[in-house]
């Protein structure tokens, strides 16, 4: 009996065994599985708590009903949902390469997943914008950031990635012109979104390119805003009054905290996202060749963002771990809780 005898293919196993037209399944080691279930296990719960704090923090104390706070909380609140709607079923389709959910759901996964991503980058967007008011121009900060301007904000930031997701994947206006590879990778239990060229560019530049050039701009003229204060600060020492030196070195440093602030969320929102949204452009004009793994990688790369926003939007602020440490131990459920200070004095 020669080699070739004793060589067999491995055998195939599908998503579901009993239907012919079944997809593969993609066969890891159980380590591999074991390692992958637990990394996206682990960021599914930390994004889920760390948004819930925030939703908890923000909605139950009173001092925090500001019209900045409402731009965060419905940031957490989408980021929240996206944890509980979107990610559970993405971790098993990323890790089986199955999708065991039937084919109405995944067309509701595929809008609630475009949905809230572009929600949350949409969110990022419009907090720059408030924070481009609170540093450049404070005088009149009370006066343009309102309820009012912050629920024109709300709606445009859930409304538009509504539309556009939902009436993109039912209409299947992406997929115009990719009907072939469509068909031909057609199989029971395959849940993959494809965008054509034209929505592949124009999809990435309403979610991501646009919000993503308007924040990355308006934080780049906060940093220079800063800098030149810093510098005007440090400017003229005779000419300062006396006991002044004090409160300007703490303004300085506090500008200087906000600006190395602004930085970290800038990097963290590019770095999560810019792989995805560059794969979803070249993704089409290079016939779909992209790994499965990769697209995942990168997928998943862009979830973790809505892991860090509570960490970068919340720990950063003295209120968040305090309001975190009357949660831990017991004192939010007090009564009157609701009117404690989370700025001075202890609870």
């Amino acid at each position: 009996m020669n080699s070739a005898e004793l060589w067999k293919p491995p055998e195939v196993q599908l998503c579901f065994a009993l239907i012919n037209n079944s997809c593969p399944r993609n066969v890891r080691s159980a380590l591999s599985a074991s390692a992958m279930y637990a990394v996206m296990t682990g960021a599914i719960v930390m994004t889920i708590l760390g948004n819930l704090v925030v939703i908890v923090a923000i909605t139950h104390f009173k001092q925090l009903h500001t019209p900045t706070n409402f731009l965060i909380l419905s940031m957490a609140t989408t980021d929240f949902l996206l944890s509980c709607v979107v990610m559970p079923f993405s971790m098993i389709r990323s890790i089986e390469s199955c999708w065991y959910f039937g084919d109405l759901f995944c067309k509701v996964h595929s809008c609630c997943d475009i949905m809230f991503c572009t929600t949350s980058i949409f969110h990022l967007c419009f907090i720059s914008v408030d924070r481009y008011y609170a540093v450049c121009d404070p005088l009149h900060y009370i006066t343009k950031i309102t309820i009012p301007v912050i629920e024109i904000f709300l709606f445009i930031s859930w409304s538009i990635p509504i539309f556009f997701a939902f009436g993109l994947v039912f209409s299947e206006l992406n997929i115009v012109g990719a009907e072939d590879f469509v068909a031909a990778i057609d199989c029971t239990g395959l849940c993959v979104l494809i965008f054509n060229k034209f929505w592949g560019v124009m999809a990435s530049c309403i979610a991501f390119f646009l919000p993503g050039t308007i924040m990355v701009g308006i934080y780049i003229h906060i940093f220079t805003v800063a800098r030149k204060h810093a510098k005007q600060i440090n400017m003229g020492p005779m000419m300062k009054p006396v006991g002044s030196d004090r409160k300007m070195k703490a303004l300085s440093k506090k500008e200087g905290k906000a600006t190395k602030t602004l930085s970290i969320v800038m990097g963290v929102f590019v770095l999560c996202w810019l792989p995805f949204f560059l794969l979803t452009i070249t993704d089409p004009f290079i016939n779909f060749t992209t790994p499965g793994d990769l697209y995942n990688v990168f997928l998943w790369l862009g979830y973790f963002n809505s892991t860090f926003n509570p960490i970068i939007y919340g720990m950063f602020y003295p209120w968040f771990r305090k309001a975190l440490r009357m949660l831990v131990t017991g004192i939010i459920f007090r009564p009157h809780s609701s009117t404690l200070s989370l700025f001075l004095g202890h609870a």
